[in-house]
């Protein structure tokens, strides 16, 4: 992009307009790429995941400090059993929120993205233009 604006002489104020229209809403493309490449994994560090699990494992202690022995068995599984689910669930959750990018139910799909190459195709149909792309379908240089 560098080499390509290097040799762009601007010789009416209304060029000069849009050259600074184009490249402050290329600055907002960028900024908006980055902010949501760092928000996209990995938001849930590792010693927040080892202090949810000390927490659960001292929850888990805590509630065997409660068995009772003259209650039914049945009663003190129902109460380990809510309390270990909610926890189970809360573990899961954290697990959907680290690795957003996902197949299953709720992850984050390319939709934006292949809207995106789908108002381009059109635009290129219109123009006529012809774009060789730098990268195969992995995003690996060619």
């Amino acid at each position: 992009m560098f080499q390509t604006l290097q040799g762009i002489e601007l010789s009416s104020p209304v060029q000069e307009a849009a050259y600074g229209k184009w490249l402050d809403q290329t600055s907002t493309r960028e900024q908006a790429r980055q902010d949501r490449i760092h928000g996209a994994e990995g938001v849930m560090p590792t010693p927040l995941w080892i202090a949810v699990f000390f927490i659960s494992a001292i929850v888990l202690l805590y509630l065997f400090g409660f068995a009772d022995s003259s209650e039914r068995a049945w009663v003190q599984a129902l109460f380990m059993g809510s309390v270990v689910s909610v926890m189970v669930t809360m573990l899961l959750l954290l697990h959907f929120l680290d690795e957003p990018f996902h197949g299953g139910v709720g992850g984050l799909q390319p939709v934006a993205m292949e809207r995106t190459e789908l108002l381009i195709d059109q635009q290129l149909a219109v123009l006529g233009g012809n774009v060789t792309i730098p990268c195969d379908s992995a995003g690996n240089r060619v």
